[in-house]
């Protein structure tokens, strides 16, 4: 079998962020899957929160300098890079003050969820993009892990269908019980919109979308869906168990399920 590109694009990552199911397969699965002698590229939001200097970060200067216009604002984007040495693997962050700074992940101390979340996820998955684009490394797998990446599949799928970098890739959705409280208002739709997404192209997200909504329009633009957790929400599992794409059911623990992972890869 030949080489495989595997493109991970995640939400959280130990050990910059705690360990949570998320963080902690994202840490380990993109080691294991190059281990098999595929080739790998991992990005990750750079939450506030991470401290640069005991973590390494470094800015990558030849790829920063970008503005992304998001609902009709210049937004700079600004690219990091840190290695995790026992893995022999870089983490390439995604970095901006307007949406990234700030010491919370999603939510503030009192746990209220951040009004910009929409903007936030949609930043940091145009931000991979074009960061892969200038990278010139063309992906044959993207795999998502957690809501903020859920609008990468709509992108491969429409606004970047004709890019030599992604016209070719399948992309993976990853479902975890990662839900959130608080909708995204209506006013997302006309931001999808600004970057010429059509109306027909977001059927299936209506008025205020929540998690269940985000969840189900991920899987109608990913070519497979991975359960990478146990007691996912029923309803989005039996939508994707139900929508025909490719799907592997929650295997168990990193060690038992990577072969199957890789497979499922493989056979995209």
């Amino acid at each position: 079998m030949s080489t495989k590109k595997v493109l991970y694009i995640t939400q959280e990552i130990t050990p910059y962020l705690p360990e949570s199911p998320i963080a902690t397969n994202c840490r380990y699965l993109p080691q294991a899957i190059q281990e098999k002698g595929q080739e790998i590229r991992t990005f990750m939001p750079k939450f506030g929160s991470i401290n640069e200097r005991r973590n390494q970060l470094h800015e990558v200067i030849r790829l920063s300098g970008m503005n992304l216009i998001i609902d009709d604002t210049d937004h700079p984007l600004i690219i990091k890079v840190a290695s995790i040495q026992a893995a022999r693997m870089q983490i390439y962050f995604i970095d901006n003050d307007d949406y990234f700074k700030r010491k919370h992940t999603v939510a503030d101390d009192a746990g209220t969820e951040f009004k910009d979340n929409d903007e936030r996820s949609i930043f940091y998955v145009r931000g991979v993009l074009e960061t892969i684009k200038k990278l010139r490394w063309i992906p044959d797998v993207i795999d998502c892990h957690g809501w903020m990446t859920a609008l990468t599949g709509l992108y491969i799928k429409t606004a970047y269908a004709d890019d030599p970098c992604f016209k070719n890739s399948k992309v993976v959705y990853s479902l975890y019980n990662d839900d959130f409280k608080e909708s995204f208002n209506g006013h997302f739709l006309d931001k999808l919109k600004f970057d010429g997404i059509k109306d027909k192209q977001l059927e299936g997200l209506d008025g205020a979308v929540d998690y269940e909504a985000l969840s189900n329009f991920a899987i109608k633009y990913a070519d497979g869906v991975i359960q990478s957790e146990g007691g996912v929400n029923q309803n989005i599992l039996d939508y994707a168990i139900n929508s025909g794409k490719n799907f592997l059911s929650y295997q168990g623990n990193l060690e038992e399920s990577v072969d199957a992972i890789n497979n499922f890869y493989e056979n995209l």
